[in-house]
């Protein structure tokens, strides 16, 4: 692609800046696209936690996305928090014959454990989002939640990643971050009909990592945007991130985010 790649992100807003809508845009135009939103939901929170959620209507999330279609080509889109199920089913079914790659961050729990998802809203996630996804990226207790079963060994990620891909995906990253590592971060990637392929990254020691979901997955969309095959999307991601993670800091109190910047301005600031 020799235009620059127009990627819609359709997800929740941090005010704290380091997750969500605002993690994605940096991630974007880090990476070379033009980045466009759908926000489905307004949080109050900062690096220690989340500490209210306000969701606007259905109607009010679907007009975002048709002034988006309407105004711009997009190129590529990924979703993260979703909220409740009245907002996912009215996207799906906006979604239905979409000419555009589309990557699921299927988000149910902050990183510090506050509910993302309402528990009734998982099942229609399932049933409606993630058939409409080209990969769904969850993490380990994402992917637990969506397999139903523990994952504790390498022979358990290729079944849960069996398992999801029967869900409808076409493809799956099961994202190492919350296995217990030294020494790199395993990701894995899955397509039906194969082994999934083992892709690490070195590990980086920072509690800076609010945000790495939505900044992995939506460096993904912007390689997919580009016109890169799935793996190389997937692996020039995880580059990104990992030089996020090197050269993080932390702006607050809590957990920092990745530095989103960190191509342009890699060291950390005073």
């Amino acid at each position: 692609m020799t235009c620059v790649p127009n990627v819609l992100t359709i997800a929740g807003s941090d005010s704290g800046g380091g997750a969500g809508i605002q993690a994605d845009l940096k991630t974007i135009a880090a990476l070379g696209g033009y980045g466009m939103c759908v926000i489905t939901a307004l949080t109050a929170q900062n690096g220690r936690g989340v500490e209210a959620i306000h969701t606007p209507p259905a109607d009010f999330v679907l007009a975002q996305l048709r002034a988006v279609r309407g105004g711009f080509t997009i190129h590529a889109a990924k979703t993260g928090m979703l909220c409740n199920a009245a907002i996912i089913e009215a996207l799906a079914a906006a979604l239905q014959g979409k000419e555009f790659p589309l990557v699921v961050d299927p988000v149910c729990v902050s990183q510090t454990g506050h509910p993302l998802l309402e528990d009734q809203a998982v099942a229609v996630l399932i049933e409606k989002i993630l058939p409409l996804a080209d990969l769904a990226t969850p993490n380990r207790p994402e992917a637990e939640l969506l397999a139903s079963m523990p994952i504790d060994s390498e022979a358990d990620v290729a079944t849960a990643i069996a398992r999801i891909l029967e869900l409808g995906p076409r493809a799956v990253l099961l994202k190492g971050g919350h296995f217990h590592t030294t020494t790199q971060v395993v990701d894995w990637l899955g397509l039906p009909g194969r082994a999934p392929l083992s892709l690490p990254q070195p590990h980086v020691p920072t509690q800076n990592t609010h945000g790495t979901g939505c900044t992995l997955s939506a460096a993904i969309a912007c390689g997919l945007g580009a016109g890169l095959e799935l793996e190389a999307a997937v692996r020039q991601a995880q580059s990104y991130l990992n030089r996020c993670l090197s050269h993080s800091y932390t702006p607050g109190l809590g957990f920092g985010p990745p530095n989103h910047m960190a191509d342009f301005y890699p060291a950390p600031a005073s």
